[in-house]
């Protein structure tokens, strides 16, 4: 971490001075010694206080349902839904909606205050997770570009709030296995440091009957490193580096037609990632100032058969490296009435990645030879090798900045907040893109058929493309606090969101493909610029909603309509005919609205209920890609309904082995999904059921769970490609047990 110390430092230096005083920590996340936080840095910790539609995932409930990566939030927060398919590199999240299967991400992460900027690294396991913040609609205001759906905030466990050692360990169905152990320490009163290790691998749920081969087998290892600092009453300073190692093996994409897993070429998906996030606080009489500086690296390589056939047709590889560093400046005052926010952001991106397709001997006969050969019987041609490589590179830099500033005034119940974000873009794209083949002109009218001519194939395209994009993204709410405090409001808000455009660097290859065929007379050329870009996605937002509490806080809950007017909304799209490639496209407009209801109960000190309802209506107003119109059209991918419901019980026992048992029982259902924009195919709605028994003993607990109970068959994933339809199913009916250790040293 060597090349970290001097933007440490620098911004050590920018931000430590002067005095502090503690925040106010959520009720659910008591902080015990000196902690400070350092987390609640743009809103209030008690999200329900604020005018907006949120859910806040507890450290007890992440323990009881088990949850450590973010796709197990999916449906617990209403309206969102976070598919599971395809390797870790498919990071799809959909809000209201809104979503994005490749490249920009409708909705935000931020881990420990860090925002990951690249939507292909979202997805991994995290443990000791201390609360997850998962907020709906438009956060452009305060965290920018590319969270007009929402935003996701975990938070770990601080070593200030916990001294001591945390272990788990976990086999379940699929010879899946966890393990984790962390320890946490205060080496002084003023400083705290935890290191955490953690490895989980699956065989996988699915077989290749091509080679018997697992399908879906993964490892996964990672180290995360926190140090808290508080060097006075007036700072205090966290840092997290993180490293994380992914390697996944194939993916269970079963054929429509036949209803099997079946495709000959070598599949896998290999990452590492490194992130080091910095956070600075101070606190002074009349403001508070801080700094979150961070550094990002991915390093990952995506191989996969293309066409998932057991035949060679062909094959992509996508390999990456990227750094990206941020910085945020924040400032928060308060003065009676008034209550401001403002602060300054800006990053910059570099990624270098090489995309070849190799063509096999079927997809050379298939999809180049046999065109050719159809309509010049007399005169065929035979491609001179057995493989054909389309090669691509790009350099993609890409940088920003932004200032933002929101105020709030109240006046008795009634407070009324306006923001404003100033959000510049410029990405670049640096492309070279290459062939060296050739192919051979037979003479047919002749027996037996002679050499007529050789044809070489030598492409060398080079280029740059560059966009550039400014956003004005406004916010203003008004809220009223109708009950006895102030969780208990209504709120009425409009926003616009904004998610940034970029390149469909995925349709080079076609784009090259389509150079070959059209030197043999048969294509003609794309233009470069026009299939390639794609430009930014623009919504408003208006919701109304309501947070209340009842039967002296045992009851909390919140529920929230809302309707969005979305331009340029980008979709994914595999182009008819045999291309090779996916491509993001502008999809005009489109309207979504719906609500959303979410409540947690607790009549008694054993009993825990949590539900949540999301209803979704998500339509096209105008979409007509030159061939078909599918206005009035639900959008794919994304659910009319999300609902979860949950159940937990505690028995106290006091014996001298046992202290309780608890038993929570849940239920998640999602649908319906259209797969497609002329809503041919869709996946109903479905319901997956699952349940877990706990036994708990002082500093030990042993949890025996299983998920999808019933064994509903559904699928997660639908695409066509050449002309052939896929999908992946649902994981099966799954069993495991999980044991628990918690060491308190204090």
């Amino acid at each position: 971490m060597r090349e970290l110390l001097p933007i440490a430092l620098l911004s050590l230096s920018f931000f430590s001075a002067g005095r502090l005083s503690a925040d106010v920590a959520e009720p659910d996340s008591v902080l015990s010694l000196r902690e400070v936080s350092v987390t609640a840095l743009k809103q209030p910790a008690r999200l329900s206080v604020q005018p907006v539609a949120s859910t806040t995932v507890t450290a007890d409930e992440v323990s009881r349902f088990n949850i450590v990566t973010m796709k197990q939030v999916s449906e617990i927060a209403p309206n969102l839904y976070i598919p599971e398919y395809g390797s870790r590199m498919t990071s799809s999240i959909y809000v209201r909606g809104i979503g994005a299967r490749i490249d920009q991400p409708a909705v935000g992460l931020n881990v420990d205050n860090v925002p990951f900027l690249n939507k292909d690294n979202y997805d991994f396991d995290i443990v000791d997770i201390d609360r997850i913040e998962v907020f709906r609609g438009p956060q452009s205001v305060l965290y920018g570009r590319n969270t007009m759906g929402g935003l996701i905030s975990i938070y770990t466990l601080s070593p200030f709030k916990y001294q001591g050692v945390r272990a788990t360990g976990e086999y379940g169905s699929a010879n899946s296995a966890k393990v984790s152990v962390g320890g946490y320490a205060l080496l002084t009163p003023e400083l705290g440091m935890s290191l955490i290790g953690y490895y989980t691998r699956t065989d996988g749920f699915f077989k290749n009957e091509y080679n018997n081969a697992d399908v879906g087998a993964e490892s996964q290892g990672s180290v995360r490193w926190k140090t808290a600092w508080r060097p006075s009453d007036a700072v205090s300073v966290e840092n997290v580096a993180a490293v994380s190692v992914s390697r996944q093996s194939g993916y269970p994409y079963e054929s429509v037609e036949s209803g099997r897993i079946n495709y000959n070429d070598t599949c896998f998906y290999r990452r590492t990632g490194v992130t080091d996030g910095l956070t600075v606080k101070w606190e002074g009489p009349h403001f508070t100032l801080s700094g979150i500086t961070s550094f990002q690296y991915i390093n990952d390589n995506m191989t996969l058969d293309q066409d998932f056939l057991p035949e060679r047709y062909f094959t992509l590889t996508q390999r990456r490296h990227e750094w990206a560093f941020t910085q945020d400046v924040i400032a928060t005052g308060k003065a009676g009435r008034y209550e401001w926010t403002a602060g300054a952001f800006g990053f910059y991106k570099r990624s270098s990645m090489g995309a070849p397709v190799t063509f096999g001997e079927q997809g050379i006969e298939n999809l180049i030879t046999g065109h050719y050969n159809k309509y010049s019987p007399y005169y065929p041609i035979a491609w001179d090798d057995d493989t054909f490589l389309l090669d691509s590179y790009f350099t993609t830099p890409t940088w920003g900045a932004a200032l933002y500033h929101q105020s709030s005034y109240s006046v008795d119940r009634l407070t009324a907040s306006v923001g404003l974000r100033l959000d510049y873009e410029r990405a670049s794209l640096n492309y070279h893109s290459m062939t060296n083949a050739g192919y051979t002109i037979y003479n047919a009218t002749v027996n037996p058929p002679e050499v007529f001519s050789h044809v070489p194939v030598e492409i060398d395209d080079r280029g740059k493309l560059h966009r550039h994009d400014l956003q004005l993204l406004p916010r203003i709410t008004v809220s009223y606090r109708w009950g006895a405090t102030p969780s208990e409001n209504v709120y009425l808000s409009v926003a616009k969101g904004y998610k940034a455009g970029g390149y469909n660097t995925q349709m080079f290859s076609d784009v090259l493909q389509q150079r070959v065929m059209a030197m043999m007379g048969l294509a003609m050329n794309y233009d470069v610029d026009k299939i390639v870009s794609y430009r930014p996605e623009k919504s408003w937002n208006w919701e109304a909603g309501v947070h209340f509490s009842a039967h002296e806080g045992r009851l909390r809950g919140s529920a929230a309509v809302f309707y969005i007017d979305c331009r340029d909304q980008q979709l994914t799209m595999f182009p008819e005919g045999t291309t090779t490639g996916r491509i993001m496209t502008n999809a005009g407009k489109t309207r979504s609205y719906g609500l959303e209801v979410a409540a947690v109960y607790r009549p008694t000190d054993r009993w825990i209920l949590t539900a949540s309802y999301g209803l979704t209506n998500a339509k096209f107003r105008e979409f007509n890609n030159g061939k078909s119109d599918f206005s009035g059209n639900r959008v794919p991918y994304a659910p009319a309904n999300t609902l979860f419901g949950g159940v937990t019980y505690i028995q106290p026992l006091g014996l001298s082995w046992l202290d309780n048992v608890s038993i929570t029982c849940s239920a998640r259902g999602v649908g319906d999904i259209y797969w497609d924009e002329g809503n041919t195919v869709k996946q109903p709605f479905y319901g997956l059921l699952g349940a877990s028994v706990r036994l708990n003993k002082g500093d030990y607990a042993l949890d025996i769970w299983g998920e999808n109970l019933t064994g509903t068959k559904y699928s997660t994933f639908y695409f066509v490609s050449m002309g052939n339809s896929f999908l992946q199913r649902g994981r099966p009916r799954t069993w495991g047990a999980t044991i628990r250790l918690n060491f308190k040293t204090t």
